[in-house]
């Protein structure tokens, strides 16, 4: 494991595993969410207007996920809090976080949700990025073996059956995949949305996620990881489809893929491969994308170690890269402006318990 090494004072892991994120880093990741998911404004809305009664304060259009600034943030700060309050149950924090949970997550709030995103002009509502963390935190409560989870769990499946619907209906109408570095980017989402269908017994979706990942990226050759990163980036578009890649493919399978695809990646000592990216302006939201990629980056890379057999050669600077990544990224976790605060510390969470490879 890389992280305890390159992070020193932070010990990292999985509820279920041995070690633990330090109570007081966690800490400090939880007070970024608890004080965004109920903050209404700043709010930025991705609203259809039909008629001049559809102009509404966020609270009232989506009264579970209104907060974070945008729906998407909101849904995973919610899962940052239920992923750290089952990791440290006792925690002096874990009351509050509990607290903020229960008070998003009731079945009054989640009928609304429901019933907004089936309102007329919304097909494409927070498709894939926010339905995918929706469906990750539907997953973090369904693992947290709690009675108090049980309950948030069962009042958001109405919404967890409506989104996996969607994504059903959309995938098979999604002619070619979409690369971007941003929101839309459907790599990253389809990782999410195939670890919460294995980790749901939710079968037919997983085969149908598989068989559109190996339509999508399977015949992918010379990825142009030098044209990386875009200036607004938040993930990226090489890493991810090789972060995915490894969920579909078999071990066998995948270390031929890779060096197709990414066909540099094994003459690389050199430590300047992939340097990390660096932010010019924390107070610009889009710029500040950029503390956002190298936690991304760094669980990516993590990812593609996890898809490569012990003594394959390209893991060392493959380890390198996701170590100056992971360094760099979790500096900027600071909540100094709120244009980071509302969401990096749920990335930070999702490198430092490694959960795009354990549950």
């Amino acid at each position: 494991m890389l992280l305890p090494v390159l992070l020193g004072v932070l010990s990292v892991t999985t509820p279920a595993a041995p070690e633990t994120l330090s109570a007081s880093t966690a800490e400090r990741f939880a007070s970024l969410a608890l004080a965004c998911v109920h903050r209404e404004y700043p709010n930025k809305v991705a609203h259809v207007l039909k008629r001049d009664g559809d102009a509404r304060p966020p609270r009232q259009l989506t009264p579970a996920f209104y907060g974070c600034y945008d729906w998407h943030s909101a849904v995973h700060g919610h899962w940052l809090l239920a992923r750290l309050a089952r990791t440290f149950p006792d925690a002096p924090w874990a009351p509050k976080a509990r607290a903020a949970l229960a008070r998003s997550l009731t079945p009054a709030h989640i009928a609304r949700e429901t019933q907004y995103l089936r309102g007329e002009g919304r097909a494409s509502f927070e498709r894939p990025y926010g339905l995918a963390w929706l469906l990750q935190l539907a997953t973090e409560l369904h693992a947290w073996d709690d009675p108090q989870a049980r309950r948030w769990a069962k009042a958001l499946e109405p919404l967890e059956r409506e989104v996996a619907v969607r994504l059903q209906q959309w995938l098979p109408k999604l002619s070619h995949p979409v690369r971007t570095g941003e929101h839309s980017q459907s790599a990253f989402a389809l990782g999410l949305v195939l670890d919460w269908a294995r980790a749901r017994g939710e079968t037919e979706m997983a085969q149908l996620v598989l068989a559109r990942a190996r339509a999508y990226y399977g015949g992918d050759a010379a990825c142009p990881l030098g044209y990386e990163p875009g200036g607004e980036d938040f993930l990226s578009p090489c890493l991810a489809e090789a972060d995915l890649m490894r969920r579909v493919l078999a071990p066998e399978e995948y270390g031929p893929w890779l060096a197709r695809f990414l066909p540099a990646d094994g003459d690389g000592a050199k430590d300047t491969w992939l340097a990390p990216a660096v932010a010019t302006d924390r107070t610009d939201g889009k710029l500040a994308h950029l503390d956002g990629l190298n936690l991304s980056r760094a669980w990516m890379l993590e990812g593609i170690l996890h898809g490569l057999p012990e003594g394959d050669a390209r893991r060392a600077h493959f380890a390198r890269a996701a170590a100056a990544h992971a360094r760099a990224g979790l500096a900027s976790v600071t909540g100094e402006h709120y244009e980071g605060g509302h969401w990096l510390g749920s990335f930070a969470v999702y490198l430092v318990t490694r959960r795009g490879l354990v549950p």
